[in-house]
């Protein structure tokens, strides 16, 4: 009997660290597109001119959101 609890208390702490590792990839993912989300709405707000004072191209800008939320591929 005392077996069964030591499986049934293993792998329900089991259970609970993958869950705990599962919301932790959420928050963190949430927290990217956050700052993906940011950084496009930021550089679109800029004009033509200074984004060619910051060598950016309108075209760049999504490539470089998702840099700076997931970093460089």
């Amino acid at each position: 009997m005392a077996a069964i609890a030591h499986i049934q208390t293993a792998s329900s702490s089991f259970g609970f660290s993958r869950l705990s590792a599962a919301i932790q990839r959420l928050q963190e993912n949430r927290a990217r597109r956050v700052i993906y989300r940011q950084t496009v709405r930021e550089l679109n707000a800029l004009t033509e001119r200074d984004l060619d004072d910051l060598g950016i191209s309108r075209a760049m800008i999504t490539r470089l959101a998702h840099e700076a939320a997931w970093g460089a591929k």
